[in-house]
C-alpha cells in the first residue's frame, strides 16, 4: 500500500465488526499514516493487549502521534497512586512522622478547645430566648418599619392613586420606549464594604487565634494580587481578633505600598514592642523613615539590621542610598559644615585612681577596666533613645528635647557616622588624671547598686548633698538623660559657690562633666566656657582639652581646635581621636589658609613633664627575666611530659587492636618529644615488623641498643628484622645474644632452630639466600619496657603459633583455610587473605567454597582487614563472586550469613578507601545480597 493511499484512508477504515485491521498494526503503516484520530485508535488497540503485547510498537506509535500533535490526549498516562514502594525509606519515614505529628497536634488542639470555657465574656452575649432576662430599651429585636426579615414592607396604597395611574406610560417604559429626558438608572457595581473589625465576643483564645490566622491569610492573598487596600482591611480584621507581630508587620508592608507612611510607622513600632529586634520591622521602619526624610533614624535601623544579618542585600542597598543622601545633605569638609559630636562624659570623681595602662589600650587607660569597676561616665555603648527605652531624641517626650543651648541641636551639624563614632571613642576614654585627683571611692557603690546610700559615699571635698547631686548627674548621663544631668551638675556647681567650697579638683570635674552635657546637646559655646573654667582650675587636664577641641571644631574654629588637639597629644600620644582630628583639620586649614597655614595658628603651649602621661613599661630585671624563663621552661616540660604519656598510651592501644599504621604515627610523635626513650624505639620496631618494613625495624632496634646495650627486646626484634631481610647469620647472632641474656626465652630458641636450618641450606647450596616470602610476625606489644615478663621479653613471649606460608595453589589455600576454620581462628584467616592476591582468590576458593566457608571469609574480612585495608577488602569481594560455585553458594546462605554480609558491606561503604566509592560498594553489594 503506497503512502498516498495510506494518507487518503478515512478515519473510519475499520472492519465490519469495528476492529482495526491487523495489517494496520505495523511499523510502516504507522510511519506513513497522517490521520491523527486513526493513529489514536491504533494506539488504543495496542495498549489494550487484545492483539498481543508489543511494547516497542506502542512506543513507536506514541512517538508518531507526538510528532503530529504533541498535546494529544492519547499521550496522557494515568499515574498510579503512590505507595510505600514509591518512596525511599527516608522519605517514607518522613511522611509517616509528619502525619503522626499532624495527628498529635490536632488531638492536642481539640483537647485544649474542650478545656476552654464556652463563653469568655458573658457581658457581650445577648440573653437567652425565653428566659426572664429583659432586653434594654435601646436594643430592639426588630427595627421599626421593618418586616420579619429586616426589610421594609410595602405600605398599602390608596385607591384614588389608581385614578392617576398612566397605563400606556408604564407599558412604554416596560417595552424600553423610555423618553430621552428620563434619567438612566445608575447601577453600583462595587462590592459591599468590608468591616475592618470582627466581633470575637464569646470566642475562646484558640478560636480567636484560628480566626485571626484565617483573616491574615486572606490579607496575604490580597497582597499577592496587589490589592493592598483590601489586604490592609483583612490584616486589620485579623488584629481585631488577636494582635500578633506578623499581622502588624504585614499591614505595615501593605501601608508602605499605599504610601501611608505614618500608619506604617505606628505598626512597625507595635511590632518592636511585641518582638524587640524584629528584623522585618526594623527594615520596614527604615523604609518609612527614609521616605519621611528622617535619614539618620533610617540609618540607625539599617545598622541594627546589618549587625544581625551582614549579608542582607535589601538593607545594604538601602544603606547605600541613605548614606548617599546624607552625604549630599552634609557635603564635604568645606566651610559652613557642622559636626555632630558623640562624646561620653566620665564620672571622674567617683572612681579610684586608675592604674597606668599599656599603650594602645585606649585613651587614659580606662578602656581596660570593667564597667562595674569604672567610675567614669565613659560608657559609649548605651543604646540611643528610641529603641524601646523611650522616645527618640528630638521627639516629644524625650529628654534630649527638653533643653537646648544657644546653638541648637547638634543633629543639624550633619557629621558622617564614622566621624561621630571616632570622636565618641576618643572622648569616652580620653584621660584619667581627673579621676586620679579624686580622694574618694565610688564606682558602682556610689550609685547605690550595692545597697549603700548615696549620702554615705564620700566624694572628695564635696559635702554629701552636693556629692549626691554629682552622682545623680552621672547616673542620668549614663542613661542618656543629658538635660537632667546638666541640671544636677549646675545645682552642684551653684552649691559649691554658695558654700564657698575651695576644692579645685571637684569643681574642675563638675565643670568638665557639665561641658560634656553641653557638647551632647549641641551647645558648643557653653561647652567651651565650662572647659575653660575647668582648665583654669586644673591646667592641662586631658578631658576638658579634648572636649573644648571638639566644640571648637563644631564651630569651625579650626585653629583653636588644632591647638587643643596638639596639646592633648602632648599629654597622651595614644589618643586616636586627636590624631584623626589633626589629620582632618590639617586638610581644612590648607584649603582655607594655603601653604602658610602654620603661621596663622596660635602658639601651642608646652605641657610640663608632670602633666604628661608616660606609658612606657620598664624592662624587667635580669633576675625577673630568668625566673620567667625558668617558669616557662618548666611549664613547657610539664606539657611535653603529659603529651608524651598520652601519645604513648594511644600507641599501645592501637597495637593491641592491630592498628599498626596508626600506632606508628603515635610512636613517631613520642620520639619527637623525647628522642632518648628506648621503649618507644622497640615498640615502633614492632610496628615496622608487623607492616613488613624490616629495614626501618632494624634501624629502630639499633637506636634502642645505643641507649640500652643489653635490651632483650631490641635484640629479639632486630633478629626478626634480619630474618625478614634474609640475613640469617646476623639473625642467628642476635638470637644467641637474647639467649645469653635470658636462657628461658623459648621463642628465641625456636627461632634459632629455624634460622639455623635456613642458614645450613643456604650454605650447602653455595648460593645466596633463597628467595623466601616475608613472614608476618604475630606479637602483642606492651606499653613499655616495664611490661617484660620473667619468661621472655614482654609480649614477644605470647606467640603460640607460626603463620601459614603463602599458598601457591588451591590445595595449599584450602588446607590453610580449613585449618583456620577448624580452630575458628579469624586472625589466621585474615592473614591468609592478606597474603593471597585478590585476582587468584576465585581460583583458590572454587574447590572448597560453601555457605559456611563464605560466611567465615566474610567474618575475617570484616574483623581483620576492613579497618586497616578497606581497598584490599573491596578487591577480594570484586573477584570472589567470579568463583564457579558462587551463585549456588549464595542461594544457600542463611539469614545469619546474609546479615553478616550486609554488615560487611555497610562497614565497607562507611570506610574511606582510595580504590572505590560508595556507589561502587552499592553495586557490588547487589551481587552478594
Amino acid at each position: 500500500m503506497s503512502a498516498d493511499m495510506v494518507s487518503s484512508l478515512p478515519s473510519g477504515d475499520v472492519t465490519a465488526e469495528g476492529r482495526i485491521p491487523l495489517e494496520h498494526l505495523d511499523y510502516e503503516y504507522i510511519q506513513n499514516c497522517t490521520d491523527l484520530r486513526y493513529l489514536e485508535k491504533i494506539l488504543h488497540v495496542l495498549r489494550s493487549g487484545k492483539e498481543g503485547v508489543y511494547p516497542h510498537l506502542i512506543e513507536f506509535c506514541e512517538s508518531r502521534i507526538a510528532k503530529l500533535e504533541p498535546k494529544s490526549r492519547a499521550l496522557r498516562k494515568d499515574q498510579p497512586p503512590a505507595t510505600a514502594a514509591s518512596f525511599s525509606m527516608i522519605e517514607w519515614n518522613q511522611i509517616t512522622e509528619d502525619l503522626e505529628a499532624w495527628e498529635t497536634e490536632a488531638k492536642q488542639n481539640d483537647l485544649e478547645i474542650q478545656q476552654l470555657p464556652l463563653i469568655d465574656d458573658m457581658g457581650k452575649v445577648p440573653p437567652v430566648r425565653g428566659s426572664n432576662a429583659s432586653v434594654p430599651l435601646t436594643q430592639n429585636s426588630v427595627r421599626s418599619g421593618a418586616g420579619v426579615n429586616g426589610k421594609k414592607s410595602a405600605l398599602p396604597r390608596d385607591y384614588r392613586e389608581w385614578d392617576r395611574f398612566d397605563a400606556e406610560k408604564e407599558c412604554n417604559a416596560t417595552d424600553g420606549n423610555v423618553p430621552e429626558k428620563s434619567s438612566r438608572t445608575v447601577v453600583n457595581q462595587s462590592l459591599p464594604k468590608i468591616s475592618r473589625r470582627l466581633d470575637a465576643a464569646g470566642l475562646g483564645e484558640k478560636e480567636r487565634e484560628i480566626l485571626a490566622n484565617r483573616e491574615k491569610e486572606k490579607g496575604n492573598e490580597a497582597f499577592k494580587a496587589n490589592d493592598y487596600e483590601e489586604a490592609v482591611v483583612y490584616y486589620s480584621r485579623s488584629l481585631s481578633a488577636m494582635p500578633t507581630a506578623a499581622a502588624y508587620n504585614n499591614r505595615a508592608q501593605a501601608e508602605i505600598k499605599l504610601q501611608q507612611w505614618h500608619n506604617a510607622l505606628n505598626d512597625c513600632q507595635r511590632v518592636l514592642e511585641l518582638e524587640p529586634g524584629n528584623l522585618k520591622a526594623l527594615l520596614r521602619r527604615a523604609t518609612v523613615q527614609k521616605h519621611l526624610g528622617n535619614l539618620k533614624k533610617a540609618a540607625e535601623d539599617l545598622n541594627e539590621v546589618l549587625q544581625t544579618e551582614p549579608q542582607n542585600a535589601i538593607a545594604k542597598k538601602m544603606m547605600h542610598e541613605v548614606e548617599d543622601k546624607l552625604g549630599n545633605q552634609t557635603g564635604s569638609y568645606d566651610k559652613g559644615r557642622r559636626i555632630l559630636i558623640e562624646e561620653v562624659c566620665d564620672e571622674d570623681e567617683g572612681a579610684p585612681p586608675a592604674p597606668p595602662a599599656k599603650p594602645g589600650l585606649g585613651v587614659g587607660g580606662e578602656c581596660v577596666a570593667a564597667p562595674s569597676d569604672r567610675g567614669d561616665m565613659g560608657n559609649a555603648q548605651k543604646k540611643s533613645p528610641g529603641r524601646g527605652d523611650g522616645p527618640p531624641r528630638g521627639e516629644p517626650g524625650s529628654h534630649g528635647s527638653q533643653r537646648r543651648g544657644k546653638r541648637g541641636s547638634a543633629d543639624h551639624h550633619g557629621a558622617p557616622e564614622q566621624q561621630r563614632k571616632e570622636l565618641a571613642n576618643g572622648a569616652q576614654g580620653a584621660g584619667s588624671h581627673e579621676a586620679d585627683q579624686s580622694g574618694g571611692g565610688g564606682g558602682a557603690g556610689a550609685h547605690g547598686e550595692d545597697g549603700s546610700r548615696l549620702d554615705d559615699v564620700p566624694c572628695g571635698a564635696l559635702p554629701p548633698p552636693l556629692a549626691r547631686l554629682k552622682q545623680e548627674g552621672n547616673r542620668l548621663f549614663r542613661n542618656g538623660q543629658f538635660a537632667d544631668a546638666l541640671d544636677k551638675y549646675s545645682r552642684a556647681i551653684a552649691g559649691c559657690t554658695d558654700a564657698g567650697i575651695d576644692s579645685p579638683e571637684d569643681l574642675a570635674i563638675l565643670y568638665s562633666n557639665r561641658a560634656a552635657c553641653y557638647l551632647k546637646d549641641g551647645n558648643s559655646a557653653d561647652c567651651i566656657q565650662d572647659c575653660t573654667k575647668a582648665l583654669e582650675l586644673q591646667p592641662f587636664s586631658l578631658k576638658p582639652l579634648l572636649r573644648r577641641a571638639m566644640a571648637y571644631e563644631s564651630l569651625e574654629r579650626y585653629r583653636k581646635a588644632y591647638v587643643d588637639y596638639k596639646t592633648v597629644l602632648q599629654i597622651d600620644v595614644s589618643v586616636q581621636a586627636a590624631h584623626d582630628a589633626i589629620h582632618r583639620i590639617t586638610k581644612l586649614l590648607i584649603e582655607q589658609d594655603g601653604p602658610d597655614w602654620r603661621e596663622k595658628i596660635p602658639e601651642i603651649p608646652l605641657v610640663p613633664l608632670s602633666a604628661q602621661q608616660h606609658r612606657r613599661e620598664e624592662p624587667p630585671s635580669e633576675e625577673v627575666a630568668q625566673a620567667r624563663a625558668a617558669r616557662a621552661a618548666e611549664q613547657a616540660a610539664r606539657k611535653a611530659e603529659v603529651r608524651f604519656s598520652a601519645l604513648k598510651q594511644e600507641g599501645n592501644e592501637c597495637v593491641k587492636k592491630g592498628r599498626y599504621q596508626e600506632a606508628l604515627g603515635k610512636y613517631s610523635e613520642c620520639l619527637a618529644l623525647k628522642p632518648e626513650e628506648c621503649a618507644v624505639y622497640t615498640n615502633r620496631a614492632l610496628c615496622y615488623l608487623k607492616l613488613e618494613r624490616f629495614a626501618e625495624a632494624e634501624q629502630d632496634c639499633d637506636s634502642a641498643l645505643k641507649l640500652e646495650p643489653s635490651n632483650k627486646k631490641a635484640f629479639y626484634r632486630r633478629a626478626l628484622a634480619y630474618k625478614g631481610l634474609q640475613d640469617y647469620l646476623a639473625c642467628s647472632s642476635d638470637l644467641q645474644e637474647v639467649l645469653r641474656l635470658d636462657p628461658n626465652v623459648q621463642e628465641a630458641e625456636r627461632e634459632l632452630e629455624e634460622v639455623t636450618v635456613l642458614l645450613r641450606q643456604s650454605l650447602a647450596e653455595g648460593l645466596p639466600d633463597k628467595q623466601r616470602r616475608t613472614v608476618p610476625i604475630k606479637e602483642v606489644d606492651g606499653s613499655d619496657e616495664e611490661t617484660d615478663t620473667p619468661n621472655g621479653p614482654g609480649p614477644d613471649a605470647t606467640e603460640n603459633h607460626r603463620p601459614t606460608p603463602r599458598p601457591t595453589d588451591a590445595y595449599e589455600f584450602s588446607q590453610a583455610l580449613n585449618a583456620a576454620r577448624s580452630r575458628s581462628d579469624v586472625a589466621a584467616c585474615g592473614e591468609l587473605l592478606r597474603s593471597v592476591p585478590p585476582e587468584t582468590l576465585p581460583l583458590f576458593a572454587s574447590s572448597t567454597l560453601d555457605a559456611d566457608t563464605l560466611s567465615f571469609i566474610f567474618r575475617a574480612l570484616d574483623e581483620q582487614l576492613l579497618q586497616e585495608e578497606p581497598d584490599l577488602v573491596y578487591q577480594h569481594l570484586s573477584h570472589l563472586h567470579a568463583a564457579e560455585r558462587f551463585s549456588v553458594v549464595r542461594m544457600l546462605l542463611g539469614k545469619e550469613e546474609q546479615q553478616r554480609a550486609a554488615q560487611l558491606f555497610e562497614g565497607l561503604s562507611a570506610a574511606r578507601g582510595t580504590a572505590f566509592t560508595a556507589t561502587d560498594v552499592k553495586n557490588l553489594a547487589n551481587k552478594y545480597i
